[in-house]
């Protein structure tokens, strides 16, 4: 394990994890997210180099801006340092290679969802139509291990998933009122990435995640049963714990039965 590589992979995810901040802010908004500079918003005041420093500028300032003194997210720190630990991770694991490089990639797509979704209740199509044409490219151009363990051709396989994904949770949808059309979509990126059987568990594994934590929320009274709970969240888990461990956890399943 080359310690110099893990670090400079966490120091990479970091900056990455600035700009996916700068993604969840401004994509919602529908602004750029490569034009403009940063800005203080409450009082609109540019941020100087010295500010936008990721992780280090957030524990200087002690989470407030340095002109008006409004709360910085604490949101900010939390994308950015849970980028830096994928990166890292990855790197320690994998290595620099192009499978890491591509979990990486689909990891910040996930981060992205997960906190769109987590703050506005929304999934975007900005980022979900894009991010399926990246996995069906990816499946012809480099098809990751995973698509080709189990079932067919990889192009096939990442197709297949897509189509599955996409049509189970389609079926929810039009039964259940509590789950979004973007969820229904996002469910499409999810099969084009695993692809088939690996979207199944991806599926069963955010369900089942999403199920215990609504049990939670509402023994607890945090929620009621009529307060909509982001299911995107959730999907994201699947998903990224599937790209990870899926074979594993699909071979555990069958071996039970």
């Amino acid at each position: 394990m080359n310690i110099a590589i893990i670090a400079l992979a966490t120091i990479l995810g970091t900056a990455i994890g600035s700009f996916l901040n700068v993604c969840i802010d401004r994509l919602p908004r529908r602004e750029s997210v490569v034009g403009g500079r940063s800005h203080c918003d409450s009082c609109k005041r540019e941020l100087k180099p010295s500010e936008m420093i990721p992780i280090v500028s957030y524990i200087a300032l002690r989470g407030r801006c340095a002109s008006c003194g409004a709360p910085i997210p604490v949101r900010v720190v939390l994308v950015e340092t849970a980028t830096a630990v994928l990166f890292g991770g990855l790197a320690g694991v994998l290595g620099i290679s192009p499978i890491s490089g591509l979990l990486a990639l689909y990891g910040c797509i996930l981060i992205v969802v997960f906190v769109i979704d987590l703050e506005h209740k929304l999934i975007l199509n900005v980022v979900v139509y894009p991010s399926i044409v990246l996995a069906l490219i990816v499946a012809v151009i480099m098809p990751p291990p995973w698509l080709g363990s189990v079932g067919p051709h990889p192009v096939a396989n990442a197709g297949l998933g897509a189509a599955i994904g996409f049509g189970l949770l389609f079926v929810i949808a039009l039964v259940s009122r509590g789950m979004g059309w973007g969820d229904v979509k996002f469910a499409a990126f999810m099969g084009a990435a695993t692809g088939f059987p690996l979207v199944l568990v991806a599926l069963f594994v955010g369900i089942f995640v999403g199920g215990v934590v609504g049990i939670v929320l509402l023994a607890s009274g945090k929620k009621g049963r009529k307060q909509a709970i982001p299911f995107g969240p959730f999907l994201t888990i699947g998903t990224m714990a599937t790209l990870l461990w899926g074979p594993q956890m699909l071979a555990w399943y069958l071996g039970l039965m």
